[in-house]
């Protein structure tokens, strides 16, 4: 477990890559705020969480199903980073921020998709 990483995740840095590519600037794991977003645009009020699909129990993917083996280690393990996930998101939108969810496995399928929506989202908030 201690070499799992929670920052600088490979998807992680695919989109912020991508992100950096098309001219955002943002600033990475602000301990400030609730949950240490993996990525801030102060400019846009946004953060973004770039969650692993096994990690964060993402619904409706291969990825996110809970293991077969010590079942009771793993779902209360993971079920509390879901719960954690949105208590950070309502303290976050609680304090006027835009909250964006990104999955590892969009990022992985369809990134120039992921990319435009947020670049839209973060143009709306510009306005």
């Amino acid at each position: 477990m201690s070499r799992i990483r929670s920052k600088n995740t490979k998807p992680e840095m695919i989109l912020r890559s991508a992100l950096f590519r098309r001219g955002f600037r943002y600033r990475l794991h602000d301990k400030k705020l609730a949950g240490k977003p993996d990525l801030v645009f102060r400019k846009y009020k946004t953060v973004i969480f770039v969650h692993g699909c096994f990690w964060h129990l993402h619904k409706n993917c291969r990825d996110g199903r809970l293991p077969k083996s010590k079942l009771e280690y793993w779902k209360p393990k993971l079920t509390k980073n879901v719960e954690r996930d949105v208590l950070h998101s309502v303290e976050l939108k609680g304090q006027g921020w835009t909250v964006l969810t990104i999955w590892e496995c969009e990022i992985l399928k369809r990134l120039d998709a992921i990319v435009s929506m947020i670049e839209s989202t973060l143009q709306l908030q510009n306005v």
